[in-house]
């Protein structure tokens, strides 16, 4: 069996970025002993990482570069707004405490009512600058992994367009 849409596929991975002098450094591990279970085509990673997936078998080893365009795209100034700092005041009028702390996420509706995830980027005297920009914007990445194991989706795992059950969603 290969890793192919409607497939949950189990790997391990390191993910690396690289920094600015070229070298490149971990942000992320999956181990065996918490590995990342996805449905291939559905998983909500950039295309590009599901497209140098596809093919490979259980025991194959993955090793693959993704530039800021494949990955999560460029890094945008348009994705920075400010918000005037009163809208984080809750009903006594205070601001709870640690939630402006730079780095923060903060979770948005949008005008169209979808939610999105801004991350705390300054805090002014009467604003808060807000970053919409995905953590990895910009970023090249590298992929080092194995594949553990795949399997066929159920149809309910596809209807709902997620891994059920270890690994995956418990509803």
């Amino acid at each position: 069996m290969q890793v192919s849409d409607k497939k949950v596929v189990t790997i391990t991975y390191e993910l690396y970025i690289q920094s600015e002098d070229d070298d490149y450094e971990i942000v992320e591990v999956a181990g065996e002993d918490q590995p990342m279970v996805y449905l291939a085509g559905h998983s909500g990673l950039p295309q590009d990482f599901e497209v140098k997936m596809a093919g490979l078998k259980v025991g194959d080893d993955f090793d693959f570069e993704l530039g800021p365009q494949e990955g999560f795209g460029e890094f945008s100034d348009e994705d920075i707004a400010d918000f005037p700092l009163e809208m984080f005041k809750i009903e006594d009028g205070g601001i709870p405490e640690d939630l402006l702390e730079i780095g923060n996420f903060i979770p948005f509706t949008n005008d169209d009512g979808s939610k999105i995830t801004g991350r705390v980027h300054e805090v002014e005297a009467e604003t808060v600058r807000i970053d919409f920009n995905h953590p990895l914007a910009g970023k090249t990445l590298k992929f080092e992994g194995k594949v553990l194991e795949i399997r066929e989706a159920t149809q309910e795992e596809i209807d709902h367009g997620h891994v059920h059950g270890e690994g995956g969603v418990e509803h």
